[in-house]
């Protein structure tokens, strides 16, 4: 008598499976690939070249003269000191005086923070026009600001120390807000052009159809969806006023002097010992506020960049 051999359900589909067919799909590529190893070799490298020279300032800076004077710049401080730190900030001679960075960075405040604001906020509504409100002779208004961006200062400087002397303002911070703001201007509005062009033009046409006008639509629907631009404006504003020194030692009088020109008082001082922790530390100083401000906003600083890169 023939045996009945009962088969489970998933033995059954085994059976009439047959083989398992080949892996199909991209071959997953080897971590440590010869392609790998150079890009990341690479990146490693340009890493290590800019931070090299900002670990060995942080370590001199550190460090007080008897230590420095052994020699040994890439060696750890062996005993921390942050002497150097407040002689930068409050006691450094520059010149005739004596009061460190502490007076060139607020001067740097009080030239960064209205120029910054100024440029931003008249650029902004620049590129908003030029994008959606098709005026008579905007294209040649457009072109003229392009051509501004890339005139050299230089060229500039000149004129506008007569300009300036002809309105009783040179030498003053009004004076140099002034040109921080017109000079920023054509380059802010390129960015605020383009971004304002890659928006949808569906949300601009519906708020005309709804009987908005320029300003309504500027503040309520342009300003909340252009958070990442204005990012990106004030973090090259804030870096270029900030670390500039040819307007700030030209426009200027000593008791206006920014902090880049009372940096390059302090480190090219031909008085007395040269103090390299010293510099060192007036050099971090300096240049804390432009980091700090690209670090807490760098992510929508990216944001802004390719999305102000889209039209043109």
């Amino acid at each position: 008598m023939a045996e009945t051999v009962s088969l489970k359900p998933g033995a059954a589909l085994a059976a009439t499976a047959g083989p398992p067919s080949e892996p199909w799909g991209r071959k997953p590529r080897r971590t440590l690939s010869r392609r790998n190893i150079m890009l990341y070799g690479t990146l490693l490298v340009a890493a290590l070249y800019y931070l090299l020279p900002l670990y060995v300032m942080v370590v001199t800076s550190l460090k007080g003269m008897p230590e420095i004077r052994l020699g040994n710049i890439f060696s750890p401080p062996v005993e921390v000191t942050f002497e150097p730190w407040a002689k930068a900030w409050a006691t450094a001679c520059t010149g005739l005086n004596c009061d460190g960075l502490s007076r060139g960075f607020w001067n740097s405040v009080r030239i960064t923070v209205p120029s910054t604001l100024i440029s931003i906020l008249v650029a902004s509504v620049n590129g908003y026009a030029l994008a959606n409100w098709k005026f008579k002779g905007a294209d040649l208004f457009f072109t003229i600001l392009i051509i501004g961006a890339f005139i050299p200062y230089q060229v500039m400087i000149y004129p506008i120390v007569i300009v300036l002397r002809e309105m009783g303002i040179y030498g003053t911070l009004t004076g140099l807000v002034i040109v921080h703001t017109i000079f920023g201007m054509p380059i802010l509005t390129l960015l605020f052009r383009n971004y304002f062009s890659s928006l949808p033009e569906e949300l601009f046409k519906a708020a005309r159809i709804d009987g908005a006008g320029f300003w309504q639509i500027y503040f309520r629907i342009m300003l909340p969806m252009s958070l990442p631009i204005f990012v990106v404006a004030m973090i090259l504003q804030i870096t270029g006023i900030w670390n500039d020194f040819l307007f700030g030692v030209v426009f200027t009088r000593p008791e206006y002097y920014p902090m880049t020109v009372q940096l390059n008082n302090i480190v090219n001082s031909v008085q007395g010992v040269k103090e390299y922790n010293v510099n060192m530390a007036a050099t971090l100083l300096t240049g804390a506020v432009p980091l700090i401000v690209y670090f807490v906003s760098g992510r929508l600083f990216v944001r802004g960049i390719a999305a102000g890169a889209v039209k043109g």
